[in-house]
């Protein structure tokens, strides 16, 4: 695939996965223009401030909820990534009709106007929480991931396509725990909701270069789910402040103890690779992906990639490498 070809839009194009995915774009493939889509100006000022100034670089104020905005905004798109979300889960529990216009709504906008523009490939990210879901954001990625393996079926003879890619958590990134430890290691004491929790554990770099893999090689219809280690929640904290005390506060509401990136009844039509797997169409959504079959090998039954059961985890030192430059830009805003 040829990127420097490509017109590319990034919805939540300032947060954190946005700024480094075209950070990257920037330095090593250099697209023929890249939108930026988000509705706070001033983050995209902070942004441009900070040397996202590129000739082939354009800002773009909106918001996913403006289906008419959308529109306009992806004339002439030739790939869209799809970042935008409301991911804080309190505050997607208590402001749940809002997490649903966002994230499900905003979701249906970005398809209709995919489809409208002539869009060649739409990718989605989506969470391990959107698998059996027990809090109102991983319902509504759920809803979205539903939502964009759908949609291939309104594309019809277009070129429109449309797959996701489903990950864990992000080090450092808006809402990880990782600047929360930093702030609570001053004091000794750090918070811990449950002692067993483990979580899906990738940096920032890593998930924007697979997304960059999916782009290139989606079909259409795929959920991609990279292979990648587990940590335990107590060898983050050691990681980050060794000589602080853990204290336990109990897990918050919607709130899990262990993450799934793919649940035994997706398994059934998933195939694996040597570092991912691909989630495909059911049967009766076969509409493209087919050709995955043949490039991995069938999921065993009964098989679940959850991230207490993972067969790779991250060691203390692998976990204080993955968060040393999070810990030094802390320091230097300190």
């Amino acid at each position: 695939m040829d990127w420097s070809q490509q017109t590319v839009l990034v919805t939540g194009g300032t947060g954190s996965f946005g700024k480094k995915f075209i950070e990257i774009m920037l330095r090593e493939y250099q697209p023929r223009k890249i939108i930026v889509f988000s509705r706070d100006e001033l983050k995209q000022h902070e942004m441009r401030m900070a040397g996202f100034d590129h000739p082939s670089l354009r800002y773009f104020i909106g918001n996913v909820r403006d289906a008419d905005r959308l529109r306009r905004a992806m004339h002439g798109v030739d790939i869209v990534v799809h970042a935008a979300a409301l991911k804080q889960v309190p505050a997607c529990e208590y402001n749940p009709m809002e997490a649903i216009k966002t994230n499900i709504l905003g979701s249906a906008n970005i398809i209709e106007a995919a489809l409208d523009a002539g869009v060649k490939k739409v990718l989605a990210l989506s969470t391990d929480k959107a698998v059996n879901p027990i809090n109102l954001y991983g319902a509504t990625k759920l809803a979205a991931e539903k939502l964009f393996v759908q949609s291939n079926a309104y594309a019809a003879g277009t070129a429109t396509r449309f797959s996701c890619t489903r990950y864990g958590n992000v080090v450092g990134s808006r809402g990880s725990v990782v600047p929360v430890f930093l702030k609570q290691r001053a004091t000794g004491r750090l918070t811990i909701t449950d002692p067993r929790m483990t979580r899906f554990w990738l940096s920032l770099e890593q998930g924007v270069r697979f997304v960059i893999r999916c782009i290139e090689q989606m079909e259409g219809g795929e959920v991609f789910v990279p292979k990648i280690p587990s940590t335990k929640i107590t060898d983050l904290a050691r990681a980050i402040a060794p000589e602080a005390e853990m204290e336990v506060i109990g897990i918050r509401p919607g709130e899990k103890l262990h993450e799934v990136l793919v649940n035994e009844d997706e398994a059934r039509h998933t195939v694996e690779l040597d570092d991912m797997f691909v989630i495909l169409p059911s049967d009766e959504q076969a509409w493209f992906a087919q050709s995955w079959k043949p490039r991995g090998k069938p999921l065993p039954e009964g098989f679940r990639y959850a991230s207490n059961t993972n067969s790779e985890w991250l060691t203390v030192e692998q976990i204080q490498e993955m968060v040393r430059p999070i810990e030094e830009a802390y320091e230097q805003k300190k």
